[in-house]
């Protein structure tokens, strides 16, 4: 007697509410891991996490777009000023980076490494190494993920509910 193939059955209400179903627990919870991992790799830079993304940004801007407005900053780390500042202000207090007033328009602020920020960057070039060998995956996964989460974000951005 031939087989037939089965067919997957709609999960039942009880099934779509259980957590381990949630892909937002899922990414919550990576996401976690990743603050731990990245927590213990940053430690020796003197940054954190969100401090780091700053310090992307602008080593990645730096020196061909020169200082950078705080708002195109807030724009690239989809954060608001209110958090964005802060940030700002411990990685200038730390020698980091340098926030300065436009002369042309007193609203705003441009944000450019200093020297100390600069080389921060041959020190920080071995984080995405050991964050990529702390996964398991290869590069090719690594940028499939990065890849549909950027779709994932971008389509929830889109969503009108």
């Amino acid at each position: 007697m031939p087989s037939t193939p089965s067919t997957p059955s709609t999960p039942s209400a009880d099934e779509f509410l259980r957590l381990d179903r949630q892909i937002c627990f899922s990414l919550n919870a990576a996401s976690r891991a990743f603050g731990g991992i990245y927590r213990v790799l940053l430690k020796d830079l003197g940054l954190t996490y969100p401090q780091y993304l700053v310090m992307l940004v602008l080593w990645e801007a730096a020196p061909e777009e020169g200082p950078l407005p705080v708002k195109r900053l807030g724009e690239r780390l989809r954060l608001d000023s209110g958090t964005l500042s802060p940030l700002l202000k411990r990685l200038e207090t730390n020698g980091l980076v340098r926030r300065e007033r436009s002369a042309t328009d007193e609203r705003s602020v441009t944000v450019a490494l200093t020297t100390s920020g600069t080389a921060l960057k041959t020190h920080a070039s071995e984080v995405p190494r050991k964050i990529a060998t702390a996964t398991g995956f290869d590069l090719k996964e690594i940028e499939d993920l990065r890849s549909r989460l950027d779709r994932l974000t971008h389509a929830l951005d889109s969503a009108a509910l």
